[in-house]
């Protein structure tokens, strides 16, 4: 740097040029490094770093991707404590986050450390869950790595090892396969840099193999990349002297040594044109040797790609691509960047491994803790309801329809479970779920099995399985047979009901009698006798004893659609009216659990269950009020008692729980009011477990086979109490269930009123005034008594109320008189009035 140099190249560490870019920051100095891929020197920290490599930042989201493809949830990060390691699994962990995955461990060792150093690591490694090995280490430690996992027998089956690029260039470089190395390697996963295979690769390739006395036999990626290092340096100074840049340097008073040191920075000089010689540089743009070199806005090189390897037997063979534009692929990278990206999980793809232990099938990826003993499960030791979980003298120890679920989904798994049942509780009371739950979480037990319902606060903690049983609280509360009530014929219609109802029965009934009033004597006589008619016709009809008969069509019709409502109302009050006075019917004056909230009566509780937290966080009921009960003993007692005899008012309970009890009772109370919560039973596992996840999917196969059913049907076998109270309501009949049928009615008698009014009008048109007052001394209006004042309706009402029979005999009149007059005309004689 003393020689006034305007851009640097190298180093090939990620350690050294963090130190370095220091010093290019202060001197105004682009520093092309083709080898540091520590993605912490992309902060803004360094504006003089400039990556001619790709960075390990998207390494780590291609191995992350590889995770996610094969299921994997966990990994353990084996690398070399330093910048270049820690800022790679860094942004590993991050990635890994995205994919719903994690790293479980992470096993760092010094650079340069030793063999027992590497042993030791590898050994704590070795006893825990994870079998997925993430190595990024230094080519100098990394085979030391995979020599002593040999030796120590994690090379063989069931293990993954995925290393990151410096394995393929480690081999790259090598002028033929060792086979004692290759032999360290079977079945590992690594990426390496992708570069396409264009014709200036092949050029240079051609002259490096010709050269003689070379030092090295082959080249790997970072080679390339040097290669295309300097020729950046090259055209960006091209092109940058061609654009008027001068390179001239200025000395900086801040650098000049002190304290006798001897590191002579005075002597270095700052390049005056350093920043527009840097922007020069990323606006590069040209194909090199390692395909294209062009920078994006955060100064990484565009379209970064990486092979994925897989070593077997003297080499290693291609088996998919990774690139940022769509992730994993079996096609080149350079064809789909042609096309339109797809990063969709179901795009993702790569050819089958050879895994260590030379095998095609996935390894799970994880193995139970303490190298493979056995699962530490705890089970409540229950001292009521021991139809789901109890103690036993026999293997295993346990017995209950919890832990035969539990079995059944275990056999369902495609690996064994070693598994220990251990009891938590003291036998005489039944244990606080919330504490074993908490012990799970503590590491006392790997998993909890039980009837452990699923809520909010423990999820927090632990990890549950499906669930495997429904269930939620509900109330339990005394009841007694509800007395019959001398309003009980009322009952099977709502109030409405029997409102349209009744209106119905008159509105039919005026529509009858005015389509039958001119036609049937039956329907005529004085207005109080004809009032009658119409509500004894209209109310008759419900028994279907009316004794006036219609003549008219139009009545026939309107009756006819009407008997036929009737006949389905009657059914159905029929129907209704014999439930409500044949089934019994039971009251209790706790309605709910509503009720229990608003009043200050002892609710009882079930020993160590969770709805004692619930009643209190949830629904802020006094602590005071609420009765700890042990057995189903004590459940009746404190029901039958009562809050007055020392008792609870109602119990509390979850739904399984109820079921038995209300069983065991001979289903003496009932449940009153729907449940409150909706919950489930389910496994309790330690976070993160994938134990859990497999355990989901097995229980949802017992679920679909029907297995999960047979073993309820094994152990919870009782008697149903499926009458419940407070059900009068939900059996009386709404106007909802026949407004189809009043619908119809009263089209139908719309259309005939209708339909008669058009041909009483059209009779009252062919009246002329002259025929209506002859006629009117002949024939006496039905009502003289009534005044109208406007003489044309009161024309027509009496014209209306006249029977038909007089109305056609003076229509018939009127015409022959206007025929003879017409006769008269026609032969010149005068016409003389009658």
């Amino acid at each position: 740097m003393e020689e006034d140099v305007v851009a640097a190249i190298g180093p090939q560490s990620s350690g050294i040029a963090h130190v370095i870019s220091h010093v290019v920051n202060e001197l105004h100095v682009p520093l092309l490094s083709f080898a540091a891929t520590d993605p912490t020197l992309a902060a803004l920290q360094y504006p003089y770093f400039v990556r001619t490599t790709q960075s390990d930042y998207f390494q780590m989201y291609a191995i992350a991707d590889l995770v996610e493809y094969y299921g994997w949830r966990e990994v353990v990060a084996i690398f070399v404590d330093d910048d270049y390691g820690r800022g790679g699994i860094s942004v590993l962990g991050d990635a890994l986050a995205k994919k719903r995955a994690k790293i479980s461990y992470k096993a760092a060792f010094t650079p340069h450390a030793p063999k027992s150093a590497i042993n030791d690591l590898l050994v704590g490694v070795n006893l825990m869950e994870s079998r997925v090995y993430v190595v990024h280490v230094n080519p100098d430690s990394g085979l030391t790595v995979f020599s002593v996992a040999k030796s120590l027998g994690m090379m063989s089956g069931g293990y993954v090892w995925i290393a990151t690029d410096w394995l393929p260039s480690l081999l790259d470089s090598s002028a033929t396969s060792d086979p004692d190395t290759m032999s360290l390697l079977q079945g590992v996963i690594a990426l390496r840099h992708h570069t396409p295979d264009g014709d200036l690769k092949k050029s240079l390739m051609s002259r490096l193999n010709n050269l003689k006395n070379k030092d090295i036999a082959n080249f790997n990626s970072y080679a390339l990349y040097a290669y295309d290092s300097v020729w950046l340096a090259a055209h960006a100074l091209d092109a940058y002297l061609k654009e008027g840049g001068n390179i001239s340097f200025s000395n900086d008073p801040t650098l000049h040594d002190s304290n006798g040191s001897t590191l002579r920075l005075a002597s270095l000089r700052t390049f005056d044109g350093g920043q527009q010689f840097l922007q020069t540089i990323l606006s590069m743009n040209f194909t090199g040797v390692s395909g294209q070199m062009q920078f994006d806005r955060d100064k990484n090189l565009v379209h970064p790609a990486y092979d994925v390897l897989n070593i077997g037997g003297t080499g290693f063979r291609k088996i998919g691509y990774w690139s940022n534009y769509s992730h994993l692929s079996i096609i080149s990278p350079e064809i789909l960047y042609t096309r339109p990206p797809n990063t969709s999980t179901a795009s993702q793809h790569v050819y089958s491994v050879i895994w260590p232990g030379e095998t095609a099938a996935i390894p799970r990826g994880w193995v139970f803790p303490n190298n493979g003993k056995p699962l530490r499960i705890g089970v409540p030791n229950r001292v009521s309801y021991k139809q789901f979980v109890a103690k036993d003298n026999g293997p295993p120890g346990v017995r209950g329809f919890c832990i035969d679920v539990f079995e059944a989904a275990i056999n369902l798994l495609p690996y064994p479970v070693p598994r220990s049942y251990m009891l938590y509780g003291d036998g005489k009371r039944n244990p606080v779920y919330n504490n074993l739950v908490d012990a799970v979480a503590a590491d006392k037990f790997d998993a909890a099995v039980g009837d452990m319902t699923i809520v909010t606060n423990r999820t927090k903690i632990v990890d549950f399985t499906q669930p495997y049983m429904e269930s939620g609280l509900v109330v339990v509360a005394p009841v007694k047979e509800k007395k019959s009530s001398p309003w009980a014929f009322l009952k099977p219609f709502n109030a409405l009901m029997w409102c349209v109802t009744g209106a119905f029965f008159l509105l039919v009934g005026a529509v009858v009698w005015i389509l039958e009033h001119r036609i049937n004597h039956e329907f005529r006589g004085p207005p109080s006798q004809q009032l009658i008619t119409i509500f004894w016709f209209s109310f008759s009809t419900m028994f279907f004893s009316h004794r006036e008969n219609t003549v008219s069509t139009l009545g026939r019709m309107v009756l006819i659609i009407w008997l036929f409502v009737v006949l389905i109302i009657n059914s159905s009050y029929t129907a209704s009216l014999t439930s409500i006075l044949t089934v019994q019917q039971l009251t209790s004056r706790i309605e709910g659990i509503d009720t229990l909230m608003s009043s200050s009566e002892p609710i009882g509780i079930q020993d160590g269950s969770f709805a004692w937290n619930y009643l209190i966080d949830e629904l802020n009921i006094a602590e005071s009020r609420l009765v700890i009960l042990k057995n189903l003993e004590e459940y009746s007692s404190a029901l039958r008692k009562g809050p007055r005899g020392g008792g609870v008012a109602a119990i509390v309970d979850e739904l399984p729980y109820v079921e038995l009890f209300l069983s065991s009772t001979n289903c003496e109370f009932r449940t009153v009011g729907p449940e409150f919560t909706k919950s489930g039973w389910g496994f309790a596992f330690q976070r993160d477990s994938p134990l859990a996840v497999d355990l989901s999917t097995a229980i949802l196969q017992l679920s679909e086979n029907g297995d999960l059913q047979k073993i309820h049907n094994k152990w919870l076998t009782h008697n149903e109490c499926s009458m419940q109270i407070n059900q009068v309501d939900s059996t009386q009949l709404s106007l909802q269930s026949f407004w189809g049928l009043f619908l119809i009615s009263g089209v139908t008698c719309s259309i005939a009123l209708i339909v008669f009014s058009f041909r009483v009008l059209c009779q009252y048109r062919r009246f002329s005034p002259e025929a209506e007052e002859g006629d009117v001394g002949e024939i006496e209006p039905a009502e003289p008594s009534r005044t109208i004042k406007n003489p044309s309706l009161k024309k027509l009402i009496d014209f209306v109320d006249r029977k038909e029979d007089e109305i056609k005999e003076i229509l018939r009149r009127k015409s022959s008189d206007s025929k003879h007059q017409a006769s008269h005309s026609s032969d010149g004689q005068p016409h003389s009035p009658s």
